[in-house]
């Protein structure tokens, strides 16, 4: 478990220590925050393109001797990103890093392959993934200080310190494991899968855009990755050992999973991590918090509870279900959403917290474990890795378009309402995001179901 959380750390700073530094980077490379924001990007793409297909070459090389490759290449990656004289050279290191993307899916194949009694192995799969929603926002404030002090170089060298203690303790103390059946990589299926999904994700990250969209590329992408997602299906089905098969598409534990956290992630993700910290700082309509201060009432109070909740999912799923305590996660974060356009016609700041400390809980500390731990439990064995990978491309994605379709509903009503208008179209469309999931919900199939 140490291990394992080490590795799961070396990951999560890679993703949110940066953040607060944004500015401070761009000031140091002497360039633009869209420049910046590309490499962020960047980063999150590489990220869901490894993801796709890494834990599948663990199940067929070994998932120790994956994870310490994956580790070495991230702690690369910072190095290269640490020694950054320009923009360019910061994308390269912030590409190799995202090969770090697949490393929460692998640490919970891992443990799975290691406890193999259900209701142990909830409660500790609760605790490696509930510090996957932020290491209870003391990364970003770590972040945010090393970057002031010391300049953003700095973040990157923690970042390459944590990496090589987690190379260690997965090096000393993991276990190898492999599938039970291990054939050879089917790299013909990893690339047409891959450049459907790049294809997909660059159109999403357009259509973020929205006003100054290029909606002919996005147009474009969308048809190149179809044609790619066919090129892939047919591949699959002529491979004697495909990265997946067909007849695993069709069954409701990959379609129905990936449709709920793809629902789920688009309902939440922009409303968290952008709505409402937005609303926050809004000085018009808002409760006009400063932006030093805007993430302690809002992303602090969610990372923390969120960290603390997570054990506590974990045994309600040993006790109930891991389907049970995802939906009751879903409803309760309905809830927390519907409360949200409350704390839009009436903001304050503790209303903001209250609304965080619940999405915190049946989001962050509930959903979000349950949907990563359902795609473990519902993995063949021969195939233990095809679902999780796949599963972290929909959270992926769900997070790109959650940008995309929630600030798309807050700049239509803006626009004719006004501002608080439009925060409230932006809730009402997490809402209805966050229902559609809780049905796509009760298309899952029972763990240990071939469906």
């Amino acid at each position: 478990m140490a291990a394992l959380m080490a590795a799961i750390f070396a990951f999560q700073l890679n993703a949110s220590m940066l953040s607060p530094a944004l500015t401070t980077m761009r000031v140091e490379l002497n360039t633009t925050d869209a420049q910046i924001g590309l490499t962020q990007t960047v980063f999150f793409t590489s990220c869901a393109v490894f993801s796709l297909f890494l834990p599948r070459l663990g199940d067929l090389i070994g998932r120790k001797k994956v994870l310490l490759g994956i580790l070495v290449l991230t702690a690369l990656g910072c190095v290269v990103s640490a020694l950054a004289v320009n923009v360019p050279m910061l994308m390269i290191g912030r590409v190799i890093q995202g090969v770090a993307g697949p490393i929460v899916p692998m640490t919970l194949i891992m443990l799975h392959a290691k406890v193999t009694e259900d209701k142990k192995y909830a409660k500790l799969m609760a605790i490696l993934t509930s510090v996957n929603g932020g290491i209870g926002g003391v990364d970003a404030i770590l972040g945010g200080w090393l970057a002031g002090t010391f300049g953003f170089r700095s973040v990157f060298w923690v970042m390459v310190g944590v990496a090589v203690l987690a190379i260690v303790l997965v090096f000393v103390y993991a276990e190898e494991s492999t599938a039970s059946e291990t054939p050879k990589m089917d790299w013909a299926g990893v690339v047409s899968l891959a450049a459907a999904f790049l294809a997909a994700y660059l159109a999403i990250n357009e259509i973020q855009k929205l006003g100054s969209a290029n909606w002919a590329l996005v147009a474009v992408e969308i048809v190149i990755a179809a044609v790619l997602f066919v090129v892939f299906w047919n591949v699959e089905k002529r491979q004697k050992a495909p990265m997946v098969t067909t007849h695993y598409l069709k069954q409701r534990r990959t379609w129905g999973l990936l449709l709920t956290t793809l629902l789920t992630m688009t309902g939440v993700f922009a409303i968290m991590n952008g709505i409402v910290p937005a609303l926050a700082q809004d000085t018009e309509v808002g409760a006009g918090m400063s932006a030093s201060v805007v993430s302690f009432a809002t992303l602090t109070p969610y990372a923390l509870i969120g960290l603390a909740f997570g054990p506590v999912a974990g045994v309600l799923a040993s006790k109930f279900g891991y389907r049970a305590v995802l939906r009751t996660g879903l409803i309760v974060s309905v809830v927390g959403v519907l409360f949200g356009i409350f704390v839009c016609n009436v903001p304050s700041i503790w209303a903001l917290v209250v609304m965080s400390l619940a999405l915190g809980v049946s989001y962050a500390g509930t959903a979000n474990i349950m949907l990563n731990g359902l795609g473990i439990v519902l993995s063949p064995e021969d195939n233990p890795g095809y679902l999780p990978g796949l599963n972290s491309g929909a959270f992926n994605l769900g997070a790109g378009l959650s940008y995309a379709v929630l600030y798309a509903a807050q700049n239509a009503f803006t626009a004719s309402g006004g501002a608080t208008s439009g925060y409230i179209a932006a809730m009402v469309g997490g809402v209805i995001l966050l229902g559609l999931a809780f049905c796509a919900s009760l298309l899952i199939p029972k763990p240990g179901e071939q469906k």
